[in-house]
């Protein structure tokens, strides 16, 4: 008999369910299954989005079942700006790029919590222009 790995993994600082009604409170939905619908789906669109070590810094930080959300995803060979992320997110939720981006904001309100400081710093230098004010921060850009 061979012994199980296990991952050497710290615990979040929030379970799945305080993170969804972090959400849910955030986003102002009126269920709990409205929450995790947003939930999922931003966390997926993310999940294509970040790479490298700021994508496994960012999955050990979330409750297991977010980071399974997050990282059961491939990552895309083309990042999007902040505005094409709402976009490309609204046309696979049907939603409208208003509604989107307030699920958006909600999730990433919490993401961002998650990671903290240091590791948002860098999850914000590896993705295109516009993610910081989806992630609540101010969108700095250097001048030419």
């Amino acid at each position: 008999m061979y012994a199980q790995p296990h991952l050497d993994r710290p615990a979040p600082a929030m379970t799945y369910d305080q993170m969804l009604e972090r959400v849910r409170y955030d986003g102002a939905y009126a269920t709990r299954e409205r929450a995790e619908a947003a939930t999922t789906a931003v966390l997926a669109a993310l999940g294509r989005q970040i790479i490298g070590d700021e994508r496994v810094d960012l999955a050990a930080r979330l409750p297991i079942e977010a980071a399974l959300h997050f990282t059961g995803q491939v990552p895309a060979t083309e990042h999007l700006t902040g505005w094409g992320f709402v976009k490309d997110l609204a046309d696979r939720t049907g939603g409208t790029p208003a509604t989107t981006r307030w699920d958006v904001g909600a999730v990433f309100t919490v993401v961002a919590e998650l990671a903290g400081h240091e590791l948002l710093t860098r999850i914000l230098t590896q993705l295109p222009n516009g993610y910081a004010l989806l992630f609540g921060r101010a969108e700095l850009i250097q001048a030419a």
